[in-house]
This record gives C-alpha cells, structure tokens and sequence, in this order.
C-alpha cells in the first residue's frame, strides 16, 4: 500500500463503498417496498371493496420508494464514471 499512487488509491476506495452503497441502497428499498405491498394485500384480503384504492395507493407508493434506488444508483454512476473526488483532491 506504500507504493500505492494517491489517485490510483481515491479509485479503489471509490469502487469499494460504491459496491457497499448499491447493495444497501437496493436492498433496503426492495424489503420496504416488500413490506408495503404485504400491508396494502392484507388490506385487500380484509376489505374487497376498497382493494381499487388500495392498489391506487399501493402503486404510488412503490414508484415512490422506487425513486430510492435509482437516486443510489444515479450517484454510483457518478462516483465511478465521473469521479469528482480525483478532481477535488488532484486537481485534474
């Protein structure tokens, strides 16, 4: 590691917390969306009737929680493809 150039360093640092945050970054979004198609099915199991609003609600709520993922995934792009990190600290 002695030998290790400072850039080359800031790179592989990159990838390694880039890799940590997708895999938390989607998983936490996957068990909450999980979660709340469970509530609004047992909602639907319990009231026929309103299992229209459900899925209405059910549907915005997990485009919502979607948008998680994709924002992790937006900022691991940059992090990995456009680094600012390498500009930051080595000036080019």
């Amino acid at each position: 590691m002695e030998n290790l150039d400072p850039e080359v360093l800031i790179i592989v640092v990159t990838t390694i917390v880039c890799g940590l945050a997708i895999v938390v970054g989607t998983m936490i979004p996957t068990w909450v969306e999980g979660k709340a198609a469970e509530k609004a099915i047992e909602g639907m199991a319990r009231q026929p009737d309103a299992a229209p609003q459900l899925r209405t609600a059910m549907l915005i709520a997990l485009a919502l929680l979607e948008t998680a993922s994709i924002y992790v995934l937006l900022v691991v792009l940059v992090l990995l493809f456009a680094n600012p990190l390498i500009n930051r600290f080595f000036g080019g």
